[in-house]
């Protein structure tokens, strides 16, 4: 696998910092990989998977979303909808430099963004999720007691570290209909999740796929934890992942 590092400017106009993995000869299609919610491109299950995918032809082209990792903005001026848009602004980097994007993956608050963003994206053939919550208001339980100022900010740890959050980005939350969005998704959809995932419970995932339409498809993660650390876990699910998006990119 080669791995390029690039920028492009973001759905805000920020610079975002991304890797492209790209498998030797030339790639089957393209996908692009959002992180869960406050991580990064440098995630454990992010690069497994994405090594898997390359070594089976698929390039991808993963990022930190703006005001995080090595990405440009800040991180307390963002919202669901700024996320969305980096999406979009991702497809839009791969079509203008390489082609453009026929898969779209998430990982827990970035599945409910692929899942939006399809419906900006229109040379996406197939959407998976890893982890997912079926509402992106399933963050809300990581801002219990959040204080904010009178600049409506607040700071919050998360997974031990600190962030700046901002109240637009909790009331941005409301604004989407992620159940309408996945009614009318278009696309197939492939949810993976772990029936022992302690921070977005296996019901989730029963959720996005009631209101999903065929073909959608269910993979159980097993003894998985929510971040998917094993990486024999990650490669089990990009080679899953490769075998099915197969059956829609190579047509």
């Amino acid at each position: 696998m080669q791995t390029e590092r690039v920028r492009f400017p973001g759905g805000a106009g920020h610079e975002i910092a991304a890797l492209l993995d790209l498998p030797e000869g030339d790639p089957r299609a393209f996908a692009i990989f959002a992180h869960c919610f406050t991580c990064s491109k440098n995630l454990k299950v992010v690069g497994h998977v994405a090594s898997q995918l390359a070594a089976e032809g698929i390039g991808v082209l993963r990022f930190d979303f703006t005001g995080l990792g090595q990405s440009e903005g800040e991180f307390a001026e963002t919202t669901f909808t700024t996320n969305i848009k980096d999406l979009v602004a991702a497809a839009e980097y791969l079509e203008r430099e390489r082609e453009a994007p026929r898969v779209l993956i998430g990982h827990s608050l970035g599945g409910a963004a692929v899942i939006h963003a399809a419906h900006k994206i229109e040379s996406v053939r197939c959407v998976a999720t890893i982890g997912a919550p079926s509402d992106p208001t399933n963050v809300r339980q990581h801002l219990i007691g959040a204080d904010f100022d009178e600049l409506g900010v607040a700071e919050v740890s998360i997974g031990g570290r600190p962030f700046r959050i901002g109240k637009d980005f909790v009331e941005d939350l409301e604004r989407h209909d992620t159940a309408d969005r996945i009614a009318n998704l278009g696309r197939p959809i492939m949810i993976f999740h772990s029936p022992v995932d302690r921070i977005v419970g296996i019901e989730h995932a029963e959720r996005i796929f009631k209101a999903a339409r065929h073909p959608r498809s269910f993979v159980s993660l097993g003894e998985a934890d929510h971040l998917v650390g094993d990486e024999r876990d990650a490669r089990f699910l990009g080679h899953v992942l490769s075998a099915w998006a197969g059956r829609y990119v190579d047509a």
